[in-house]
Parts: C-alpha cells; sequence; structure tokens
C-alpha cells in the first residue's frame, strides 16, 4: 500500500528504459532526473535541468507509483544534480517496496537517503565531497579530452578499494577519444569502457 505523503521534488523528466552506462548497462531501469544542478558542465546534454523552478514538483508517493506501474525494479534518481535535494524519504519509500535504489552524483552535494548503487561521476567545475569518493560503487570519468585521463586516475585513488573504474567518452568527442580510451585501458586494466549505450540504441 501506498503511504501518503507531502514530500515533492521538482522533475524534468521520468521514463522506464535500458541503463545505458556503467555497471548495470542493459538493465531495465525506471529514471527519474530531478531539477537543479549548480556544477555547470559546459558539455552537459541536459542544461535544461539546471534550473530547477522551471520543472513541475511530484509527490514522492507519486513518483513511487509510477515506479511500481512500469514494472521496473531499479529506479535511477539522476539530474541535474539529485543531492541538491534531500532523498532520504524518496529512497525509503523505495525501499520500503523491494524497489532498488540506484543514483548518479557529481559529489558536489552531501548525499542524502539510503542508495544500493552509487555512481559517482566527479566534473571539473565543481569539486567533489570526499564523502561521496567512499560511498562510491562506481567511479565514472567523462573523457573529454587527454588531461582528463591524469583527472581519472586522481579519483581513482581516493574511492574505496571495490569500487569499480569506468572511462567514459564525451558524446561528441567520442570518435576522436575512444580509441584513446581503448589504448589507455589496455594499458590500464584495472579500468573498463562504459559507452552510452542509450544513445546508440536512439532510447531515452
Amino acid at each position: 500500500m501506498i503511504t501518503q505523503t507531502d514530500i515533492q521534488l521538482p522533475v524534468m523528466e521520468q521514463f522506464l528504459t535500458l541503463q545505458g552506462e556503467g555497471r548495470f548497462t542493459g538493465h531495465a531501469a525506471y529514471f527519474i532526473r530531478l531539477g537543479g544542478c549548480d556544477v555547470g558542465c559546459v558539455w552537459c546534454d541536459v542544461k535544461e535541468s539546471w534550473d530547477m523552478s522551471k520543472h513541475p514538483l511530484f509527490d514522492i508517493d507519486i513518483l513511487l507509483k509510477n515506479v511500481l506501474d512500469s514494472g521496473a525494479k531499479i529506479a535511477v534518481i539522476t539530474g541535474g544534480e539529485p543531492f541538491m535535494h534531500d532523498l532520504t524519504d524518496l529512497t525509503k519509500i523505495l525501499h520500503d517496496h523491494k524497489i532498488r535504489t540506484h543514483v548518479e552524483t557529481s559529489g558536489a552535494h552531501n548525499i542524502s537517503g539510503s542508495w544500493d548503487w552509487v555512481t559517482f561521476s566527479p566534473k571539473k567545475f565543481k569539486a567533489p565531497l570526499e564523502g561521496t569518493l567512499k560511498m562510491a560503487d562506481e567511479l565514472k570519468v567523462i573523457i573529454y579530452n587527454k588531461s582528463d585521463f591524469d583527472w581519472a586516475e586522481k579519483y581513482a585513488h581516493q574511492v574505496n578499494e571495490n569500487c569499480l573504474l569506468y572511462l567514459q567518452p564525451e558524446w561528441s568527442k567520442s570518435i576522436e577519444m575512444n580509441p584513446l580510451i581503448i589504448e589507455y585501458i589496455k594499458q590500464h586494466p584495472q579500468w573498463i569502457l562504459s559507452l552510452q549505450t542509450h544513445k546508440f540504441l536512439n532510447i531515452p
């Protein structure tokens, strides 16, 4: 039974799809993209998410209903930067209904809520907080230019020893960066290639 609550969050979009990146690539997941971001990546492909005031507020019990109706067993909370919001109540209500909670964060804000999987994707535009590094299940570094390999190694040495390490080409630079990433992983096999498979498949 869904419990009524007055907790609301600004939602840019929500949809059932396949996870396109990282450890859970190919798994069905219900994505909830929250509005609001103060990181400001110049190559961000969802800049329309940045201003949270432009997005409608949804009660978290409605978000739960949408997840349950989708049939997905995983809810991915993304943004924007999701931890601009307190997500304690959202993760609790999802867990109460046996839904796995996954999140993708830049680490620029304190983590709230209870998470089954934390994807940490640090950005140069706003430094991540140390606490996020230790909670990360996977580190995903976007490779936009050659200097980003050094950036990746900087954080690979700060996450916990069980954290998976992914290198992912920035979509608009993928033709240029893919060969470099492939060669880098050959020489540094602790890293794994992550591709935005949802873009290849033309799905959300």
